[in-house]
């Protein structure tokens, strides 16, 4: 069978079920939850994989799942991916009370999208017209966030990476996949309903401690501030901005996560926590030595004691296949309009697709239907069907694309060479850190 007619009979059944995969979206909207913590969410996904008669492996990297659905032939396979995972915007007024969790990135229309795709792919047959096999992937903590959370996971070996998408490298999971198709949600403009390509910044992340001695605030010669000596970290590092170039699109941006123990009490226990972002991560690794210098002035300052804890981030996002965007590309605009499409350009947050794109062809393009900044409280969803329904039939006709007519499409796709092995990733994330930590 044709592409053509395996699209148009899964694009049939994705709008049969329409509302379905809207409430889907809103129910996890309304249920956010932090990484690594997606329990709800991934009950829901899992049940939706059962209700498929689709066999899953559940309970990867903590919470996420891998359902696979069998092609006639399995000459390739390729993941579409989906983020269980929401962010910390308290002021959210969809935020959970207690965690302060919200989907203000807005990846509950991913999942939607995702169980979307396959409820399409399923119950329409076309399977039996695939050369190759689909595996389905609900991927945790995607948001970078509770970083002592993480580190102490990491500590008990329950984890390797902040991200989930690493962590799924790191078991294995992805060791069958040759290729990776997702989205992320976007703001509708002025003509423009999608995005295609672009670049984001990566990260080595830090978190900080400073350890000075306690005194009576009343009589505080004999004591060290060890706030006092963060506070001047904080300004040895904003005096090195200056000297980061604007090609490189260096962020620095640290919090202070404890400030002491009590206002009587002079500091002797202050933490924070940082990301230092870049476009390359010859340009993270810089600023990252940089960054260390100022902090350990800070506490040199005034006699006190810093530790700095090193921590793999992501890497930049700087490999969009470009038969992967040709494709999906092709599918958005057949659905909305070219005129509704454009490139996206480079961006200076991270996102751990950028690691996945280092071991294999992979796409990240972006789907309108939302409004507001992402990550504050003004984020929500203003086109449904945009948000769900166009994003899984895009996402379901590429797969078609990739995987009809004898999978031409991905095994040329998964021809492609320059891609790091799975050891020379973990490897590279050892090394940098490593270094990451040393004196200029």
């Amino acid at each position: 069978m044709k592409k053509a007619s395996l699209k148009d009979k899964v694009c049939k059944v994705i709008e049969q079920n329409a509302q379905r995969i809207i409430d889907i979206g809103t129910q996890v909207w309304k249920n956010p939850e932090l990484g690594y913590k997606e329990y709800k969410t991934a009950a829901l996904v899992e049940k939706t994989w059962e209700e498929l008669g689709l066999p899953f492996e559940s309970q990867l990297a903590r919470t996420g799942s891998k359902a696979l659905l069998k092609g006639e032939e399995s000459k390739t396979t390729v993941a579409l991916m989906g983020e269980l995972d929401a962010v910390i915007c308290p002021e959210h007024p969809c935020a959970d009370t207690e965690t302060g969790a919200a989907h203000s990135c807005a990846h509950h229309a991913q999942i939607a999208a995702l169980l979307g795709a396959a409820i399409g792919l399923v119950r329409s047959g076309v399977s039996e017209h695939l050369s190759g096999d689909i595996a389905f992937m609900a991927v945790p903590a995607e948001e970078p966030v509770e970083m002592e959370f993480r580190q102490r996971l990491r500590e008990k070996g329950e984890i390797g990476f902040l991200g989930g998408k690493q962590e799924m490298i790191r078991i294995g999971a992805l060791d069958d996949v040759d290729m990776t198709v997702m989205f992320h949600s976007t703001n509708n403009k002025r003509n423009v309903k999608a995005m295609v390509g672009g670049t984001s910044n990566g990260f080595i992340a830090k978190l900080i401690k400073y350890k000075g001695r306690e005194a009576h605030a009343g009589s505080p010669s004999g004591g060290i501030n060890a706030l006092n000596a963060a506070m001047m970290g904080l300004q040895g590092i904003h005096a090195q901005r200056e000297t980061f170039k604007d090609s490189d699109c260096i962020r620095i941006h640290p919090i202070i996560t404890k400030g002491g123990d009590l206002v009587n009490i002079i500091p002797a226990d202050v933490r924070l926590e940082t990301f230092v972002r870049g476009k390359s991560m010859k340009a993270v690794m810089s600023a990252a030595r940089k960054t260390n210098r100022a902090l350990k002035a800070g506490a040199m300052a005034v006699g006190a004691e810093v530790e700095i804890i090193e921590i793999p981030g992501f890497y930049p996002r700087n490999k969009n296949d470009e038969i992967l965007n040709s494709i999906f590309r092709s599918n958005i605009s057949a659905l909305i309009g070219e005129e509704n499409v454009d490139e996206k350009g480079h961006g200076a947050g991270s996102s751990d697709i950028g690691d996945v794109m280092q071991i294999m062809p992979a796409v990240h393009p972006y789907i309108g239907g939302m409004k507001g900044s992402g990550h504050t409280k003004e984020r929500r969803v203003v086109d449904e069907y945009l948000a769900y329904i166009v994003s899984a039939k895009s996402m379901a006709m590429t797969l078609i694309d990739l995987l009809a007519e004898g999978a031409e499409k991905g095994l040329q796709v998964k021809a492609q060479q320059g891609y790091m092995s799975k050891t020379e990733y973990l490897d590279y994330w050892s090394e940098i850190t490593e270094q990451a930590g040393r004196e200029e």
